[in-house]
């Protein structure tokens, strides 16, 4: 578009302080029974529909300037950035790129305001001091141009001739000549200008000040002044001029002339006055507009090509029978040409109808009658819609509210506040109500998980719950464990379990991926452990849902003496490397579980308890499984690690036998694994009682050791018992030729090991719990 060169129309600084005025605006929200008076609504809305010109929450004024999209004030209010507006604390509009203010905006051009400088004159030679080329413009902008039939060139100044000459073929397609003929006095030879003349509002082109219209919008042009050399070569004495493109309505020049009578070629005399630009959306015509993602016409518009500039470009107009801004995406409304008085073309015997975009004409009454009806019928039933919509939302939303209500009680019944008491308690950072690691899953993801905890899902059935296989969105598998009843205390033992198991990180201990406390009955998700339990394989006893390898002859004496040594690192692990001791309390061959390679996995912590690091034993009401249970904890009470001792001494029993801890065949009488087997090693016929595969493909000295390690894990006296660490030890070792093994090598390394040299027991150092008994 056009801009200065030199002096010529030079822009001036007029301390135009730019601000970004922003309005916030609200939603009034409208009620179905609105809407439905709006369908009756016959009165013509045009005129309010039309008022609205700017995108909505955008301020659509700056003073007294009404300002239509794509222009626009603030950040997503304008089309492109050239289309920006500012408007500064004055209320004044300004285009802050071309930094002049704007006075008008139509849907086609608008209207700026430009400074212009004097040029002065060489006094002897009458050259222009800036040349020939004062100034220059340009129409090849993809969005403005200077408009050739809303502008004209001025020139104002003596004896001088200004013009626009086209740069690419060198015509001139605009110019003009001015003189001064009035004599200021008789002596010293100078004119008067026209500011002194009683025409000085109008340019005639004998008092100061010449105008002409454009003959064409070249795509680029210059303009400049010359002077000539006249009878009167009044330039001589009055040596400025002034060159300016003005809007054809502009004819008051008193004040531009008055300036340049007195000016003596000022720079700081600059001149204000209007121009008028021509803008388009881009300088692409409609076809290829259209397929833009960027196209600027909105709903119930048309494409208009800008044929008149060179550069080309398009602009938007609404569709016939419409009205509104078109570069809005709904800014195009229906004109109701029945409502409107000039749109009264139906005969006396008919009736106007009016339709989006048109109108016509109905004469027969029985149809008008029936569109009425239906009118009247879509409406109403639209309406029903809608109000059934609003119920129905508030129904669901009721509901939302009820079931989140009853989450929250699930959630507090379940033991969600105790979760929370105990990590308060144990000073873990948490977030939350989970401990870190921890995630709390939703109780709809671990239905659609568990198939709504399908029977067929099923891995194992307990005492205190059942364990579901289960497959997360991500097509991760988990076993999630639900208890069977809502019971206190097992609620107690689910918490219990997660908070121990959230501490522990061990492979050979089940890892627990989160919980779930909103249901009915509170969820544990663990990782799935593929092959089953232990006593399964053992005791050949194969879950469906169990894929094992040995089905045949169960394990072998191999993996048998490998899981042995991985439960006991496990178990010595709890017993000495945690932060804190852990009793497991529960340990038996249904709760060693075996992965995809056969290593042993130890599970369900749900009655394990937490040991400070200055006790040796907990006063605890009995809790275990009948033919693991220590006898002398059955006994007193007193739970300490040599109780997971005995425990696991069973379960090495039940590895070198191959049979239950305790039979459940009532026809015999059954004194129990433990009789048996420390029976048998008593009367020197131990290999009568080992699963006869062992005995044929294992040396008897390993038989002997192992069942001699069980035999003192068995003792009556727990004094007399080995800790973990040694019995792992011992297992480790007859695996391999290793000759010790610790817990920095075995085990984690950030684990503070826990000594397990103290041998007796203190009263003062128990810890009473008032907790119902758990035997299972």
């Amino acid at each position: 578009m056009f801009r200065p060169k030199g002096n010529i129309c030079t822009n001036k600084d007029v301390g135009i302080n730019m601000q970004l005025v922003k309005k916030q605006m609200q939603y009034i929200p409208i009620w179905p029974f609105y809407l439905f008076v709006l369908f009756f609504q016959e009165n013509q809305v045009s005129s309010a529909l039309t008022s609205v010109l700017a995108k909505p929450h955008c301020v659509e004024r700056c003073g007294n300037l009404t300002i239509p999209y794509p222009f626009g004030i603030g950040r997503k209010c304008y089309f492109d950035k050239p289309f920006e507006i500012m408007c500064n604390d004055n209320k004044i509009a300004y285009l802050p790129w071309l930094n002049e203010s704007v006075s008008h905006i139509s849907m086609n051009y608008i209207k700026t305001l430009v400074n212009s400088v004097p040029v002065p004159y060489n006094r002897s030679s009458g050259q222009n001091v800036y040349g020939d080329k004062s100034g220059y413009g340009s129409n090849d902008d993809p969005y403005y141009s200077i408009s050739p039939t809303k502008n004209k060139l001025v020139g104002i100044g003596c004896d001088m001739f200004a013009y626009a000459k086209d740069e690419d073929t060198r015509d001139i397609v605009s110019g003009c000549a001015s003189f001064c003929s009035i004599r200021d006095d008789g002596t010293n030879g100078s004119y008067r200008t026209a500011a002194t003349s009683s025409s000085s509002t109008h340019c005639t082109g004998r008092n100061g000040c010449c105008e002409t219209a454009f003959s064409k919008a070249p795509k680029s042009f210059t303009a400049t002044i010359q002077t000539m050399n006249t009878q009167q070569t009044s330039w001589a004495s009055s040596n400025c001029s002034y060159i300016l493109f003005v809007d054809k309505g502009f004819t008051n020049f008193t004040e531009l002339l008055g300036k340049y009578s007195t000016s003596n070629c000022k720079e700081d005399y600059y001149f204000a006055a209007e121009w008028t630009l021509d803008w388009v959306i881009g300088n692409v015509s409609c076809v290829h507009a259209i397929k833009s993602p960027k196209y600027a016409c909105g709903k119930h518009s048309q494409c208009i090509n800008e044929f008149a500039r060179e550069a080309g470009g398009y602009r938007c107009g609404c569709s016939p029978g419409y009205q509104g801004n078109p570069y809005l995406p709904n800014g195009c409304k229906d004109i109701n040409e029945c409502a409107s008085p000039i749109g009264k073309r139906c005969p006396n015997n008919t009736q106007c109808i009016n339709t989006s975009g048109s109108f016509f004409c109905e004469t027969n009454s029985e149809k008008r009658m029936l569109r009425k009806q239906l009118y009247i019928g879509i409406v109403a039933a639209s309406s029903s819609i809608i109000l059934l919509a609003v119920c129905l939302g508030l129904y669901r939303r009721l509901q939302k509210r009820k079931e989140r209500k009853t989450k929250q009680r699930f959630f507090k019944r379940n033991g969600g506040l105790l979760l929370e008491q105990r990590i308060s308690l144990s000073g873990q950072s948490s977030n939350g109500n989970t401990l870190p690691g921890l995630k709390l899953f939703l109780k709809e993801e671990l239905e659609k998980a568990t198939d709504n905890f399908n029977e067929r899902r099923i891995l194992g059935r307990g005492g205190l719950g059942t364990v579901y296989k289960g497959m997360l969105a991500d097509g991760s598998i988990v076993a999630v464990k639900k208890s069977n009843i809502v019971d206190e205390t097992q609620v107690d033992q689910f918490i219990n379990e997660i908070f121990i198991l959230s501490q522990l990180s061990h492979r050979h201990i089940v890892k627990i991926l989160g919980c779930c406390l909103e249901t009915q009955v509170p969820l544990l998700v663990y990782e799935y452990i593929s092959n089953g339990t232990l006593a399964s394989h053992i005791h050949r006893n194969f879950s469906p849902s169990c894929s094992t390898t040995s089905t045949a002859i169960g394990l072998s004496w191999e993996h048998r003496l490998r899981v042995a040594a991985e439960a006991a690192g496990a178990l010595s692990y709890l017993h000495s490397c945690a932060s804190s001791a852990i009793f497991h309390r529960d340990i038996k061959s249904s709760n060693i579980l075996l992965d995809e390679n056969f290593r042993a996995v130890i599970s369900d912590f749900g009655i394990s308890r937490l040991v400070p690091i200055d006790k040796t034993h907990l006063t605890t009401l009995v809790g275990g499984t009948f033919g693991y249970l220590d006898p002398e904890y059955f006994r007193s009470g007193q739970l300490s690690d040599k109780s997971d001792v005995y425990a696991f001494g069973v379960v090495l029993a039940e590895l070198l036998t191959s049979q239950k801890a305790v039979s459940l065949d009532t026809n015999n009488y059954d004194q129990g694994l433990v009789m048996r087997f420390k029976s048998s090693l008593k009367q020197g016929r131990i290999l009568d009682i080992v699963d006869p595969e062992i005995v044929e493909l294992v040396n008897e000295e390993i038989i002997i050791a192992v069942a001699k390690l069980a035999k003192r894990c068995l003792k009556f006296n727990s004094r007399e018992r080995p800790y973990m660490k040694e019995v792992a030890t011992v297992l480790d070792q007859l695996r391999s030729t290793r000759s010790d093994v610790t817990c920095g090598n075995s085990f984690q390394d950030n684990m503070s090991l826990r000594s397990e040299s103290s041998s007796s027991y203190i009263s003062d150092s128990q810890i009473e719990e008032n907790s119902s008994p758990k035997v299972s």
